[in-house]
Formats: structure tokens, C-alpha cells, sequence
């Protein structure tokens, strides 16, 4: 793989002109001397990833150029649902870095660029005239990613959706109002229910109580201890308290607090559950940057660690974690993730896969929209350059200390 000599910034430049989608390779991911080439390597990664699929449906063109491949157990074709995958779940973790808002910075030129593309993106999914408008009902899929979607406007609202013009805005709301025709599973899907109708309370005001409250209701009833939830009444050894559960928990639960509905005790709850579970997450990561391949959607690549960026954007860490502990960590599972040949096709779109281009890793809802949900990994990028986490001193990493002989935290369960 060719190594980029570049200076950092210089990259992030070539990537504004040029519209370049490429990673920053052959820079230390640990690098302790210069510890701001970490944000231009999570900025840069971003791009890489975000690029292909921003540029296309701010063209109206998502549907004509984004590549639809499936595992060999697809149920079916997965076009009708790809494209909302891919839209959805990607705004969702770009969100906080878009909400940073442009600026004259190289970064705040990139953001500029890329929020212009979202808004049009948001406009040409829910246009019912555009090219690339989506499907909001057919099926059960869309009730999730309509939720990623809803998530997005959230986490970025005064630069996602307060410059929508009217029209639009119109559009986005019908669009999520449609989803209600489609009935949850008994699962971590009440909680697709409950962020649409999340973002319906604080756009729309229109949520539906039951919807919007009753996810919340079984999700308390369904926390099993020691920071984890079952996706259902069970307990399930796979990556969804991250991928889905406790980030939309805690998005939810925020919302309503915000809206005066009082709330306070349950997110209270819900917030120290989820800094136990950032506990666990951290320590899962071995010191060469590998986690352990447990349980479905493992496509999803390092999405699995959305909940342990969004608690260090929100600067919840437990004190036992240092911010750039996490920093590297997160860091060295990206780099090590994204590098590998066969991550990208050769335009520059996801393939399926944990480590490369794996086809048979893919669950029979598996597609390549499915894949864009690894952006939720950098929900840190929220965080502003002058940030500790982005300024302080690289340390090692929970494994890493203590495979190299140095005295770690005593482990304890919840409280």
C-alpha cells in the first residue's frame, strides 16, 4: 500500500481541492510527539469513508452510483432498503462533527463542504420527485434507518436541520411520520420507535407518547446488571448495547429531558450504566488494536465502539480512563480496520467484511448500506481541536498497560 508523505495538513488541503477520498497512511496511529495527528487521521478516515456516498446523493445520483452488494444468506436484493441504510447511519456519526459548523480552518472548509452535501442529501431522500428519494415504508428496515436518520438531526441540529428550508423540512417529518405503519420487533428495534419519535418531539411537536415512552419503559425493565442490556427480555454476547441501545437510550432520554418531560432519574440511570459499559468496551481493546469478533453484525466493523466514543464526546469517561487512553484505542482499532485491502472497493465504497473484504461475515440482512453504520465510531470528532482528548499526551490503553507489566485498575462491577 502506498505511504503518503505529505505533511497532515497538507493532506486535509488536498482533500478539500481535490475531493480525494483517501486515508492517511504510514503515520504512527500511537504517535506520543505530535498528538493533534490524531484528530487529522480521525478527520481524514471520516472523509475517506463519508465521501463516496455524500458526494453522490448531494447529485441526486446515489441510487445510479452506489454499488448494492450482498452477503451469500441475503434474504433478498436489499435495494429497496440499502440506500436509507447508508444515508442514515452515516449522517448519525458524522452528526457531531458537522455540528461543529465551518470556520476558515482546513478542517472547517471540510466541514463546510460536506455539510452542503448532507443538506442536499436530506432534501433529495425525502423528496418524493428526486432520483434518490427513499423508501420510508416498504418493508421493516426502514424504521431503522429512519431512526439513524432521525439520531442525525439530533446530535447536529442548528447545522443539519435548522438551515433546511421549510420544504424540506416538511418532507423529513412526513417522512418520519411514515414509519409508523411498521410494527418494532420485540427487541432492541422499540427503541427505532422511540428515536423517530424523539425527533418528532423536538422538531415537529408531534411526537406519539406510547412510541415515544414505551421503549424506554422496557428498556429499564430489560437491564440485566453490570452495565449491560438484553436486546429483549435476553441476554445477547454480541455488540448491540453499542451498535443501537445505550447511544439511543441516552439520545432519547436527553431529548425528553430537554423538552421538559422529566426524565431525570431514568437517564441518570441510564448515563452511569453506559460509562460502566465505556469501561468494558475500552478494555476489550487488545493491545495491538483487535477486539473479539463476538456475535452479529460484525460488518459493522469498528461501529462497534459507538457507545465508548459517544460517552468521551460527552466527556463522561470513568475516571479510571484517561481521554487519550481512548484516543489511541480507538485509533489503533480504526487504522487497523480501514487499512486492510479490501475495505474499499475501488471507488472508494465499503465492502463487507470484519477485517477486509469478507462476503460470507454478512447476515442475510447484510448490504452495503448496512456497512456505512462504522461511521458511529467517530462521534469523538464532536469534540473541538483544543480539546484534552485531542492535546493531551498519548498513554497506553487498558491491555496495553497491563501486557507490558504495568499496574492497572482492580476491575469492579456496577455498583
Amino acid at each position: 500500500m502506498k505511504t503518503w508523505k505529505l505533511s497532515m495538513s497538507n493532506k486535509l488541503l488536498i482533500l478539500l481541492f481535490f475531493g480525494m477520498p483517501f486515508l492517511v497512511c504510514g503515520q504512527n496511529p500511537e504517535n506520543q510527539e505530535f498528538p493533534s495527528h490524531s484528530r487529522e487521521f480521525y478527520v481524514a478516515s471520516l472523509v475517506r469513508i463519508a465521501d463516496p456516498l455524500l458526494s453522490a446523493i448531494s447529485k441526486d445520483q446515489l441510487k445510479l452510483q452506489m454499488p448494492v452488494e450482498r452477503s451469500p444468506s441475503a434474504w433478498d436484493d436489499r435495494t429497496h432498503v440499502t440506500y436509507l441504510e447508508g444515508f442514515g447511519r452515516l449522517l448519525s456519526g458524522m452528526a457531531p462533527w458537522l455540528e461543529l459548523g465551518p470556520d476558515d480552518s482546513s478542517e472547517g472548509k471540510l466541514r463546510k463542504k460536506y455539510l452542503e452535501m448532507a443538506r442536499k442529501g436530506i432534501t433529495n431522500a425525502t423528496n418524493p420527485e428526486a432520483a434518490d428519494y427513499m423508501n420510508f415504508t416498504e418493508d421493516r428496515q426502514p424504521l431503522v434507518d429512519a431512526a439513524f436518520l432521525a439520531q442525525a438531526l439530533l446530535r447536529a441540529p442548528t447545522q443539519l436541520w435548522d438551515p433546511l428550508p421549510a420544504e424540506t423540512k416538511q418532507q423529513v417529518t412526513k417522512s418520519l411520520k411514515a414509519t409508523r405503519s411498521i410494527e418494532p420487533y420485540y427487541s432492541n428495534w422499540l427503541l427505532f420507535s422511540s428515536m423517530i419519535e424523539a425527533a418528532l418531539l423536538k422538531f415537529d411537536d408531534s411526537a406519539d407518547d406510547f412510541r415515544l415512552q414505551q421503549p424506554i419503559r422496557k428498556h429499564m425493565e430489560w437491564y440485566l446488571g453490570d452495565g449491560m442490556y438484553g436486546d429483549g427480555p435476553d441476554f445477547h454476547w454480541d455488540y448491540y448495547n453499542s451498535f443501537v441501545i445505550q447511544p439511543m437510550l441516552l439520545d432519547i432520554l436527553k431529548t425528553m429531558n430537554e423538552a421538559g418531560l422529566k426524565h431525570e432519574e431514568e437517564y441518570e440511570a441510564v448515563l452511569n450504566r453506559a460509562k460502566r459499559y465505556a469501561e468494558i468496551q475500552e478494555r476489550l481493546i487488545s493491545p495491538e488494536g483487535t477486539y473479539p469478533p463476538i456475535g452479529r453484525s460484525l460488518a459493522y466493523r469498528f461501529g462497534a465502539f459507538q457507545l465508548l466514543s459517544q460517552i468521551a464526546l460527552w466527556e463522561e469517561l470513568p475516571e479510571e480512563l484517561e481521554p487519550s487512553q481512548v484516543r489511541g484505542a480507538l485509533q489503533k482499532v480504526i487504522f487497523n480496520q480501514l487499512n486492510t485491502p479490501g475495505t474499499f472497493d475501488e471507488n472508494g465504497w465499503l465492502q463487507i467484511g470484519f477485517f477486509g473484504h469478507q462476503p460470507s461475515i454478512g447476515e442475510g440482512y447484510i448490504s452495503t448500506g448496512s456497512l456505512y453504520l462504522c461511521s458511529e465510531a467517530f462521534l469523538v470528532l464532536g469534540l473541538p481541536e483544543n480539546n484534552r482528548f485531542w492535546t493531551d499526551e498519548a498513554k497506553p490503553w487498558t491491555q496495553k498497560k497491563i501486557w507490558n507489566g504495568q499496574n492497572i485498575p482492580i476491575d469492579k462491577a456496577e455498583k
